[in-house]
C-alpha cells in the first residue's frame, strides 16, 4: 500500500494472528520500521518484492518497541542490514523475556533527537506508556508520523502489560498531537490521512480512552 512517493505501508489484516504493521521508507536510503513476528514475516517479504527491493537492499531497521510482534522480524534481515533501537527497551525486552526470546544487539540505539539516514531527517520521540521506552520516528518534511502502539486510528496501545502506565501513555499521546502530522502510521490497523483527520483521531482519543488511563 503507498502511503506517499517514498512511503509504503505493509498493513497487517488477518484476524486470527496477531502481527503488525511494518512501513518501508524507499529514499535513497531503505529504512524497514516495525518487520513483525518472525514466523509471519511473509507480509513484509511480499510487499517488499512488490516495491521491487531485496532484503539484501534494506539499509536500517527501526523498532519502535520491543513487543515480539513488532521486533521478531529483524532476525530474517541480517547483514548488511543494520538494526536500531531504544536501549532501555533493548535491556527491557531482554529481561522480560529471558532466553525465550533471541534478538540480535543493536547496531547502535535510538536516543530521544535527530536521526538522519542517507539524506533525511527524523525526530526519534521518547514515548513511553505501552510500554517503558517505546519510541515514535517522526518525518517532518513529510509530516509522517510512525506510532507504533502509542496511538492508533481510534484506539490506543495497551498499558496492562509488564512496564505500561496509563499515565505515561496519556502524556506520550499529548506530545505527538503537538506535532504537524497528516500521516499517522500506527502499528496496527489503518493508516489515518489527512491533517483535519489526524486531528480529529487526537482528540476522539481523548474523549474516548483517556478517562480509563486515569482509572
Amino acid at each position: 500500500m503507498k502511503i506517499f512517493d517514498g512511503c509504503r505501508a505493509f498493513i497487517w489484516r488477518h484476524y486470527q494472528e496477531n502481527n503488525c504493521n511494518a512501513y518501508l521508507i524507499d529514499r535513497n536510503k531503505r529504512i524497514v520500521i516495525d518487520p513483525g513476528h518472525e514466523h509471519l514475516f511473509r507480509h513484509v517479504r511480499q510487499g517488499l518484492e512488490n516495491a521491487s527491493v531485496s532484503l539484501a537492499a534494506v539499509d536500517l531497521v527501526v523498532a519502535t518497541h520491543g513487543h515480539p510482534d513488532h521486533l521478531e522480524g529483524v532476525r530474517i534481515l541480517g547483514k548488511p542490514t543494520l538494526f536500531a533501537m531504544n536501549e532501555e527497551e533493548y535491556a527491557y525486552i531482554r529481561e522480560l523475556a529471558g532466553g525465550y526470546f533471541r534478538i540480535p544487539e543493536p547496531d547502535f540505539f535510538l536516543r530521544e533527537g535527530d536521526l538522519n539516514v542517507g539524506s533525511d531527517s527524523f525526530q526519534i520521540i521518547s514515548t513511553p506508556g505501552h510500554t517503558p521506552a517505546s519510541i515514535c520516528l517522526y518525518w517532518p518534511a513529510a509530516k509522517a508520523l510512525f506510532t507504533g502502539d502509542v496511538i492508533f486510528n481510534q484506539g490506543i496501545g495497551r498499558t496492562d502489560l509488564p512496564g505500561g502506565s496509563g499515565e505515561q501513555l496519556k502524556a506520550s499521546i499529548e506530545r505527538l498531537a503537538e506535532l504537524d502530522v497528516e500521516f499517522l502510521l500506527p502499528g496496527h490497523g489503518e493508516p489515518v490521512i489527512g491533517k483535519q483527520a489526524v486531528e480529529a483521531n487526537f482528540q476522539a482519543v481523548r474523549d474516548y480512552w483517556f478517562p480509563y488511563l486515569s482509572l
